[in-house]
């Protein structure tokens, strides 16, 4: 089992994609995770996919008439040749027969496209509690997820210590993981080295282990990862000047290291 590293685009939105893409190679990454671009910028990302040597992970959400965006969204991103495709699915406040239906039509939408979706486990997405999530997976036992279980901490305020058999099916759907460090009040800690967070980046280190192990044993060859922390306001801020407490570029990557180091 190997682990093929992504960095996301999220917070680079100062530079340009080239100069992106020459750093995400330089530091070390296989790939890069990001919305799908512009039409007019298509023909550019794929060419500097192409001559950095990067894989792509696409990124698209679901909104309005979720069903239709969600086919629009799919079809835009198969074009490029992603890997796989992160959904930002549905809303947490539809009611469940909706969701069904939503996901029903997803799924024949991905049978279509013939790439896999991993529909995240966000906030105010379906998929934002452990327990609606087993729901939707009990359901539709074709349904992957994206890993991303510090939303989960913040919604749930606890590290799901009570949360056992949700956690170990999504753990047998996981797609793709986003090794973001989340906490009982928010979902992100302000860095994952820090000692004063050291539980928690224990809790998600186990929750990871055993999704690998699980590919594992089910006979893939590597897991993808995205150490997905983001720029503010997910990191946190000092007041009245609002400066950033960590790096970004620098938590990723630490980010990127430890899994590396400490997960397969």
């Amino acid at each position: 089992m190997t682990i093929k590293m992504f960095k996301s685009l999220w917070g680079t939105e100062e530079l340009s994609y080239r100069e992106s893409f020459a750093l995400i190679a330089e530091a070390g990454y296989d790939g890069v995770e990001s919305g799908v671009p512009a039409p007019e910028h298509e023909g550019e990302f794929a060419e500097l996919l192409d001559e950095y040597k990067l894989d792509y992970i696409a990124l698209i959400s679901s909104s309005g008439s979720h069903a239709e965006t969600f086919a629009h969204g799919l079809e835009r991103a198969a074009a490029l040749k992603p890997l796989l495709v992160i959904s930002h699915s549905a809303r947490d406040c539809m009611p469940y027969e909706e969701q069904l239906h939503f996901f029903r039509q997803a799924l024949e939408a991905e049978r279509s496209a013939g790439v896999p979706v991993g529909h995240e486990t966000h906030r105010r997405r379906a998929m934002f509690t452990p327990w609606t999530t087993a729901q939707l997976l009990r359901d539709l036992p074709e349904l992957k997820i994206t890993a991303d279980f510090s939303h989960w901490c913040c919604v749930c305020e606890s590290l799901l210590e009570d949360q056992t058999e949700a956690l170990q099916l999504a753990f047998e759907r996981t797609l793709h993981v986003h090794a973001r460090v989340g906490y009982a009040e928010g979902p992100q800690v302000p860095h994952p080295a820090a000692p004063e967070y050291a539980r928690e980046l224990d809790a998600h280190t186990v929750w990871w282990r055993q999704i690998v192990e699980l590919r594992r044993r089910s006979g893939f060859t590597h897991t993808t990862v995205t150490p997905e922390f983001g720029p503010p306001g997910y990191m946190h801020t000092l007041p009245f000047t609002n400066r950033p407490v960590a790096d970004l570029w620098d938590t990723c990557l630490w980010m990127a290291n430890y899994v590396r180091a400490n997960i397969v």
